[in-house]
């Protein structure tokens, strides 16, 4: 196995969770990573192994996007058939295409802002500027209630703090499966966020599956283990933040996830 190889094996599941997070659905999101991966195995030159690999492959899966129109649901570039939810990127008012990658890469993937100005194939004061102005966007975004399913106490204060300071309120903090689900089915939360591992308390994992079949709502995974839950296999969560996290990261995965789940149909909402 070539070095660039193994960089790639480790660098791709990240790809995955960028992509569906940047377009709101899991296999739109892995349909694009798809293609990329196929354009690199014709052009094997593009990603050249290094400590900039991981930014050599997040550049060229963004001249897939540019290349296949993910602007313009109706390009010929892919089969329509394939990309239906795109249509999910037209009605999302929170965050305009170019500030919502500019944010995603600089939080949720932890690039500086130059290397998401290269990523882009933008100036870095343009680039600057879009999470400037996404930040200012996301800081608009309507309150929600959100549950905090997370069985480390000092992580579960930390979590509550940073969604009040966001203008939203914690509704309950389970730590054990049976009290999410209890919790969940009381107070109807806006929003989810799990651990996966709960110790002795279960899985957060079994808990969030337990919610989502009585009601629909969005699901963020916080979790040690991200690898864990991209495995390739059905079902896999859309939306994962890596603990230890970011602050900012956290925070625009939260708008993202609300974001893109008020501007879907309700029979069409999923969270894993």
């Amino acid at each position: 196995m070539s070095d660039v190889t193994e960089q790639l094996l480790t660098i791709i599941p990240y790809l995955r969770r960028y992509a569906r997070a940047l377009v709101g659905d899991q296999a739109v999101g892995d349909t694009y990573v798809r293609i990329c991966l196929e354009t690199l195995v014709q052009e094997p030159g593009r990603v050249r192994s290094g400590p900039d690999a991981r930014v050599q492959l997040f550049s060229l899966f963004h001249e897939v996007l540019s290349r296949t129109g993910v602007r313009d649901s109706a390009s010929d570039a892919l089969d329509p058939g394939e990309l239906t939810d795109l249509t999910v990127e037209s009605r999302l008012q929170a965050l305009p295409p170019a500030e919502r990658q500019a944010l995603l890469l600089t939080t949720l993937e932890g690039f500086s802002v130059d290397q998401a100005a290269e990523i882009l194939k933008v100036p870095e004061a343009t680039a600057s500027a879009l999470v400037a102005d996404a930040w200012s966007m996301v800081n608009q975004q309507m309150a929600t209630t959100i549950l905090i399913i997370e069985d480390e106490p000092v992580i579960a204060l930390d979590i509550a703090g940073l969604v009040n300071d966001m203008g939203h309120s914690v509704v309950g903090v389970a730590a054990s499966q049976s009290e999410a689900v209890q919790i969940a089915r009381k107070a109807q939360p806006g929003l989810v966020l799990a651990d996966i591992d709960l110790g002795a308390g279960g899985s957060g994992l079994t808990a969030v599956k337990s919610i989502l079949q009585s009601m629909t709502v969005p699901v963020i995974f916080v979790t040690a283990y991200p690898e864990r839950l991209l495995t390739g296999e059905r079902p896999e969560p859309t939306y994962l933040v890596t603990k230890p996290f970011e602050p900012d990261t956290l925070k625009v995965t939260i708008s993202q996830a609300l974001s893109f789940f008020g501007t879907r149909p309700q029979e069409t909402r999923q969270a894993v």
